[in-house]
């Protein structure tokens, strides 16, 4: 007797990924996988008695989104901290801040996070400027990036920050010319005393601030608390279709935190948290990365991969370029000197583990290839699918290196200045007129052949891959100096799905909607494939299914 399936969906305009049979009409699941695709009327035969039957009405129906890049503890936590997106001006500031403190009483920092650059009209705010809003309680700005914090004379003092302090390669607590810090902190190495004053005690972000574990070790009641927080967040992207996510950030914490949300039935999406290698780091903490890819191997929660940062971010000229800034004699800074890294990469490499590194210049870029190039020298070539977050702005003469060298481009299409969210890059600001045409260059990055995947990198920007995809396929044409080169919707969403699989060594057992592969589906509310270019964003999940189970609808 055929099997039965326990779920179908039927009545949609199927999207399979699977070149062998694109498009159907209807699903079928059973047991936590995919059972068949068909028509609705095969699948409709198929639905055991008692089955779920989900009518899709003419919407589209795809493998579930993974989310290649986000950061889930400070993406979760983000959805409860005070929000600055909203505030452009000064006044439009102190409005939302003294409106948050004032509801916010027991709060031991106000905390903000999706704070503009140039927040005080035109410029960014200094330790004064949030004094005159809120002098009597720490108050603390994170930009969308999370590479920039600025904060007020008491929160600085609370963190030992005021008079400055040492901080490591690519961090920098700017100082007025008195000696004291002007209130911006860039990068982790400065701000991370910070973070450890608000109510999560800046656990929400360690894996990203240092890539260690909470010190003294998190109580129950603590952990249950970022259990909740969490499992907040997992529900939140599980709302926009996504089911699994690969985290930028890691300890051994947080992969126990999703292990416990998942033995209790709480783990809405699939997650990969890697080992964080700071430049500080000795590399014998390596063998704590492989701890983690020993201990957690399974579908739902699983390690495998190092994440490192090479730069910072171009709005406060902390990313590497390979010449200065415009108008300045800055090119940047690297967070880990070239034979640092290289070795970093060699052992890993060595150890059979996949690395990640965020590069936004194009210096930051030629120094990852380089580093990929030497693991490859001293190991041999191997199915290995390293990465390389972001790449912002790439020099030509690199294009080419990425697909020898087998690199993934691991990109996030609403980050562009062509996109909906961050605002365009004047001229003669921070790019040089011939940089435009390699700055967020995806097409050109896919013409050459190397396979590019996308995300969202959560909370830099929210977690809707809809939003991302008409990014990628309708973004703005300002005109020169730009060369804009829209990618095709077929090409966009493998990019959200099967690519994305096939980068978490997953082809043929997730990211295509095959008979035998996880059960793992989002349906639309529209017709994606039926939409204008620019109305890609309307579409929104109507349910998400994880493993067979129905993790949201609405």
């Amino acid at each position: 007797m055929a099997a039965k399936a326990d779920l179908v969906i039927l009545n949609g305009k199927v999207l399979t990924m699977d070149s062998a049979r694109p498009r159907a009409s209807a699903v079928a699941l059973a047991g936590g996988l995919i059972l068949a695709v068909g028509s609705t009327e095969d699948i409709r035969a198929l639905a055991a008695p008692g089955a779920r039957v989900i009518d899709a009405a003419g919407g589209t129906v795809m493998p579930g989104f993974i989310d290649s890049h986000v950061h889930l503890f400070q993406g979760s936590a983000a959805l409860e901290f005070m929000d600055m997106s909203g505030a452009e001006t000064a006044d439009e500031a102190a409005r939302t801040i003294r409106a948050y403190a004032g509801a916010n009483p027991d709060e031991p920092m106000i905390f903000a996070v999706s704070t503009i650059y140039g927040l005080m009209d035109g410029r960014n705010p200094t330790r004064h400027d949030l004094d005159a809003i809120l002098s009597d309680r720490p108050l603390a700005l994170l930009s969308p990036d999370i590479h920039t914090v600025w904060a007020n004379t008491l929160a600085l003092r609370q963190a030992g920050l005021l008079h400055g302090a040492p901080v490591p390669e690519g961090s920098v607590i700017v100082m007025e010319a008195g000696g004291n810090a002007t209130g911006e902190l860039q990068e982790t190495g400065a701000f991370g005393p910070i973070l450890k004053l608000n109510r999560t005690g800046g656990r929400d972000m360690l894996g990203y601030v240092t890539g260690t574990e909470p010190e003294p070790p998190a109580t129950e009641e603590e952990r249950a608390a970022d259990r909740r927080l969490i499992a907040k967040g997992l529900d939140h992207a599980a709302s926009h279709g996504i089911t699994t996510m690969h985290n930028m950030d890691g300890n051994f914490y947080q992969l126990e935190l999703l292990s416990d949300l998942d033995a209790s039935g709480d783990l809405k999406c699939r997650m990969q948290v890697p080992f964080h290698l700071k430049n500080y780091d000795p590399l014998d903490r390596l063998e704590e990365a492989a701890e983690m890819h020993r201990r957690y191997t399974g579908d739902r929660v699983w390690s495998g991969r190092v994440k490192m940062f090479m730069d910072g971010v171009i709005d406060t000229h902390t990313a590497w370029m390979t010449r200065p800034y415009p108008g300045t004699d800055t090119v940047g800074e690297p967070v880990f000197e070239p034979e640092h890294f290289n070795e970093a990469c060699r052992r890993i490499d060595a150890a059979g583990l996949q690395i990640s590194v965020h590069s936004i210049g194009d210096l930051a870029t030629r120094r990852v290839l380089d580093g990929y190039a030497a693991a490859r020298a001293a190991n041999g070539r191997r199915d290995a699918r390293h990465r390389i977050e972001h790449i912002e702005v790439i020099h030509p003469d690199d294009l080419p290196r990425l697909k020898e060298l087998d690199v993934v481009a691991s990109l996030q299409p609403r980050h562009s200045a062509l996109g909906d969210y961050f605002p365009l890059i004047p001229q003669g600001t921070l790019l040089h007129d011939d940089q435009y045409p390699y700055a967020f260059a995806w097409q050109r990055i896919r013409d050459t052949g190397t396979p590019v995947i996308f995300s969202t990198d959560w909370p830099v920007i929210p977690v809707d891959p809809m939003r991302s995809i008409q990014c990628a396929v309708a973004p703005l044409d300002p005109g020169a100096p730009w060369d804009v080169r829209p990618q095709s919707l077929m090409d966009t969403l493998a990019s959200y799905t099967s690519g994305n699989a096939w980068v978490e060594f997953n082809e043929g057992r997730k990211g295509q909607l095959v008979p035998g592969q996880m059960g793992d589906v989002v349906v639309l509310t529209h017709d994606i494939e039926a939409l204008a270019p620019d109305q890609i964003h309307t579409a929104r999940a109507m349910v998400t299914i994880c493993g067979g189970q129905i993790t949201y609808s609405g």
